[in-house]
């Protein structure tokens, strides 16, 4: 059975990623600016020049071209130098004109940046496989998209065409998506579904499950699209995942129910027949068990707080 699928892609969609792009920073001299954790994934690059980000403990250089992500909300610092004392960055940024802080003196270094929001399934689904600091360096030829995806953000940001706000945004989800793959080709995950996805063995079983997640796939047929044995498959998958396949299925199959009873309207019994459960009752059980609540509670306790 061959089957195509992109477990990234569907992790995205299902958590509801958005992107906002906030005031640019132009800053030269000795400066440095101070950011309190920010609520959601916070990015930022650099356009022009280079500083320092610190963040976490540790000292990541920035040059031009650059790029990082912030998994959690986590303080961090700008600056031009270590010893510089910070300022803070709310009254620099309400200040912001057209568009742009400014920061020290003089224009060496420019960067933009923005927010990256995601739903209520994001941390555990996406967020806790990556490093809480994730450093791109714009020097890589893998970068070249993100670059491309940069040089057409500030387009729209510098010329203002019809839509430059909505083509900006969805430019940044373009970048974050290939700043996620540049991570997982040179620093994939020691465990995790992510850690799968770039796993010989485990990458092409997962890519089936999400590609018919209502099929009744057997550790067997899964054995079968990776080219290995049931044994082997079972244990790689438990080794490089966390859980076996099966039970892996079943999450994932309890996570695309879950989106539908929070944005849809369908009945219980359609969803339960497209996530592969043969009755609205066995669907309901396997949620209860996982969830702590029936179906149609867990709609309802959604719909309450407007989810």
């Amino acid at each position: 059975m061959s089957v195509h699928a992109d477990p990234l892609n569907d992790v995205l969609s299902l958590v509801g990623t958005t992107s906002s792009l906030s005031a640019g920073l132009v800053a030269g001299g000795d400066w440095a600016v101070s950011f309190e954790p920010p609520p959601a994934v916070k990015f930022n690059a650099v356009r022009r020049g280079r500083c320092l980000l610190l963040a976490e403990g540790s000292v990541f250089e920035l040059n031009e071209g650059d790029c990082f992500l912030l998994t959690r909300p986590i303080a961090f610092t700008l600056a031009s130098a270590l010893d510089v004392p910070a300022e803070p960055a709310r009254p620099l940024f309400a200040a912001a004109v057209d568009g742009v802080a400014r920061a020290g003196t003089g224009d060496d270094v420019l960067l933009i940046g923005g927010r990256f929001g995601f739903g209520e399934r994001a941390q555990e689904l996406l967020l806790d496989s990556l490093p809480p600091v994730l450093h791109v360096p714009g020097a890589t030829p893998a970068a070249a998209t993100v670059r491309w995806a940069l040089d057409q953000i500030d387009l729209e940001l510098r010329d203002h065409p019809l839509a430059s706000t909505l083509v900006a945004e969805h430019l940044a989800l373009v970048m974050l998506i290939h700043l996620l793959r540049q991570h997982l080709a040179t620093s994939p995950p020691g465990e995790g579904w992510l850690a799968g996805l770039a796993d010989p063995v485990v990458g092409p079983a997962l890519r089936a499950m999400h590609g018919k997640p209502d099929y009744a796939w057997t550790v067997a047929d899964l054995a079968a699209v990776a080219a290995v044995s049931r044994s082997s498959l079972a244990a790689r998958f438990k080794q490089v995942v966390g859980q076996g396949p099966l039970d892996y299925l079943t999450r994932w199959r309890l996570e695309l129910a879950a989106a539908d009873l929070r944005h849809g309207d369908k009945t219980v019994a359609v969803i339960a027949r497209e996530v592969g459960y043969g009755s609205e009752s066995a669907l309901s059980t396997a949620f209860k068990r996982v969830n702590g609540l029936s179906p149609r509670a867990y709609r309802a306790s959604r719909s309450a707080v407007g989810a």
